[in-house]
């Protein structure tokens, strides 16, 4: 599991994200959104630094902005973990994923519904994770487009046979304890969720993850 903050109650964040780890998740899912890329603005860079002294958790880190070269850098030195950027925000791919090795932290590609998965094969290798969007990049609480399973189920197949059995395949958009064990099925094995996560009882809704992990 990888809760996206972006459905967070900022007032409580902190209390949340200390539910979240008592509750046993590991990971941290934070979105990024420059008003350009997609239409929306989250936050940046401040935000991860605030929490970052306060938690041990692994952020994942989904850069929806622009030339994300311009800002890896700052991103790693913030305490990003594991960076993620799309595939369609920047011409210069293999300069993104050098970058983040430079800094030393884990390379995550992102593709929007409509990027063909073979728009990415040159680079899979290269990454630690591909992150599958199951919805339009932009903002919460949409409806997951159920075809992005089939791109899913794709890569696992040739990443399988390529031998990358260790490459993580992230899913998200739209995925809540209903439909989570048909991501899992298709071969995701790191699972967004924002939604569904933070509305109502926290505990209650990983439970109900946890029953279908």
């Amino acid at each position: 599991m990888s809760p996206s903050i972006l459905s967070g109650d900022f007032w409580r964040l902190g209390e949340q994200i200390e539910e979240l780890e008592k509750d046993g998740v590991e990971w941290l899912h934070i979105d990024v959104m420059d008003g350009i890329f997609v239409s929306s603005i989250s936050y940046g860079m401040p935000i991860i630094k605030s929490i970052r002294p306060r938690t041990s958790m692994f952020f994942d880190v989904h850069l929806m902005i622009t030339e994300p070269e311009r800002y890896i850098k700052i991103f790693a030195e913030c305490g990003a973990d594991l960076i993620d950027f799309h595939f369609e925000s920047t011409k210069h791919v293999q300069e993104c994923i050098d970058l983040i090795k430079e800094q030393g932290k884990k390379v995550g590609i992102a593709i929007k519904p409509d990027t063909p998965v073979v728009e990415i094969l040159p680079f899979v290798e290269q990454v630690d994770m591909i992150l599958v969007m199951t919805v339009n990049p932009g903002y919460g609480g949409q409806k997951l487009i159920p075809e992005c399973f089939d791109k899913v189920r794709e890569l696992r197949t040739i990443t399988d046979e390529m031998g990358l059995t260790e490459l993580a395949i992230e899913v998200d958009g739209g995925i809540n304890s209903d439909n989570v064990s048909i991501a899992l099925e298709a071969g995701a094995n790191v699972i967004v969720a924002g939604s569904a996560v933070f509305k109502d009882s926290i505990t209650e809704n990983i439970n109900k993850f946890n029953e279908k992990l």
